[in-house]
């Protein structure tokens, strides 16, 4: 065993300790869900709860358990931690594969961190490409898969506007021009805007309706703003660029890690989900499914949920007046990444809404998240409780994860697909067989 894994070890045993002794007499917790949350009082912890699955993997045969109804089977196997879904007009399915890299060291809790994930399959070096998968004899199975776009970095988001394929990097948008049918992009493409890199690095990406404008998702450096906010500045926020005139600006801001995106329909509006802050508690503060108003404030780092003070972080009154409070409450570090809409009878039995790749938590005592859900919608507004669409990604002990559910999309034959980042796996749910 590697020196990082023993130590990882070490802080698992050390943190089962802490957390039994920080939630003596606690009872269980009700998840923060819905429109109107219980939020438990902050409970600032000097040294944040690190508690996280080792990575297993899928055994031959096994997979999630999909609801009551469905049916879910591998659409494509043995990639390289595959985080992003991108469906081509073709049919053509591409997966973003990255990971996060280790950055700089700096103290015991930093290297904490690094063992942690390491051992959770969440840090190391990045393949930094995407692949190309087709499914075409039509079987559910992606027969065909290739190399479609390599030597990138950590790329995320992936959206197509005409001739012209958009991959977000960690470090800003890249253009490559495309033609139809093509399994390969072998230009160098061109840079349309800077971003910062490191911190949270995925950068979703996600067309306007008329394809003149590109939303991005970018996450905070740190969790709040412990390095100043001056090295915040431009994070935190979804920028919207111009793609006719290059122009770049804050479209909304306070949004600590705005990963997915999404449009709802019926309102027009952009929606996204966010991962809130840490070290305040297993249920404090909750990630969240919000619309995202032009202009808008979310809170962050000054204040959660409805303008409640973060009293770890330097104040600024005014700022936290014009906090938004979001719309939906997520559950308390359940890692809420992935973002798609799903129109009614998609899936047999669910009407409109919006399904969430929850990749799981790493700190708090009970771990949560780790499954894909769905939020029904209703005249543009969440309109009732939570559902589960695939769980089983972890083991009953919680000591291992199977996989971890990172982005999702509707699959050219209206299936869905979800994207496994410790499985390796693109996971396809349908009806139940026969009712493909």
């Amino acid at each position: 065993m590697s020196a990082s894994g023993i130590f990882a070890r070490i802080v698992a045993l050390i943190g089962a300790v802490a957390i039994l002794l920080r939630h003596r007499g606690d009872g269980s917790q009700e998840q923060a869900f819905g429109s109107a949350p219980k939020i438990p009082a902050a409970r600032p912890q000097g040294i944040p709860t690190l508690k996280m699955p080792t990575a297993r993997g899928w055994t031959e045969g096994q997979t999630p358990v999909a609801a009551a109804g469905l049916h879910v089977n591998a659409f494509a196997a043995g990639l390289k931690h595959p985080r992003w879904i991108h469906v081509l007009p073709n049919g053509d399915v591409l997966t973003a594969e990255a990971l996060s890299v280790p950055g700089g060291i700096r103290s015991a809790f930093d290297y904490a961190m690094f063992s942690t994930m390491k051992r959770a399959a969440a840090i190391g070096d990045s393949p930094n490409r995407i692949t190309l998968l087709r499914d075409a004899d039509g079987d559910g199975v992606a027969e065909i898969r290739e190399v479609f776009l390599d030597g990138l970095n950590q790329p995320f988001g992936m959206t197509l506007l005409g001739d012209t394929f958009y991959v977000g990097n960690t470090d800003g948008v890249m253009a490559f021009p495309y033609l139809a049918g093509d399994n390969r992009i072998s230009s160098t493409g061109r840079k349309l805007t800077d971003l910062k890199p490191g911190g949270h690095w995925t950068r979703g990406l996600l067309a306007s309706p008329d394809g003149r404008k590109l939303y991005i998702g970018v996450g905070s450096l740190s969790n709040i703003g412990d390095s100043g906010m001056a090295a915040e500045e431009g994070r935190a926020a979804i920028h919207e660029l111009d793609l006719e005139n290059g122009r770049s600006r804050i479209f909304a801001s306070g949004l600590r890690n705005p990963v997915g995106m999404a449009w709802e329909p019926t309102t027009g509006a952009l929606w996204t989900v966010v991962n809130e802050r840490d070290g305040l508690g297993d249920e404090t503060p909750p990630d969240y499914l919000t619309s995202v108003r032009d202009g808008g404030f979310y809170g962050w780092p000054y204040c959660y949920w409805d303008r409640i003070v973060d009293d770890r972080v330097p104040q600024d009154p005014a700022m936290v007046a014009k906090a938004i409070t979001p719309d939906f409450a997520l559950g308390g570090h359940t890692a809420s990444l992935g973002l798609c809409w799903l129109p009614a009878g998609t899936l047999p039995g669910f009407p409109d809404g919006m399904v969430i790749g929850q990749h799981g938590s790493w700190n708090r005592s009970k771990l949560s998240g780790y499954k894909v859900v769905f939020v029904p919608f209703a005249n543009g507004r969440p309109s009732g409780p939570a559902r589960d669409i695939l769980t089983g990604f972890l083991s009953p002990d919680e000591r291992a994860s199977y996989g971890r559910p990172v982005g999702v999309a509707i699959g050219p034959d209206g299936s869905l697909l979800v994207a496994d980042d410790v499985g390796d796996v693109i996971w396809r749910v349908t009806g139940e067989p026969g009712n493909r």
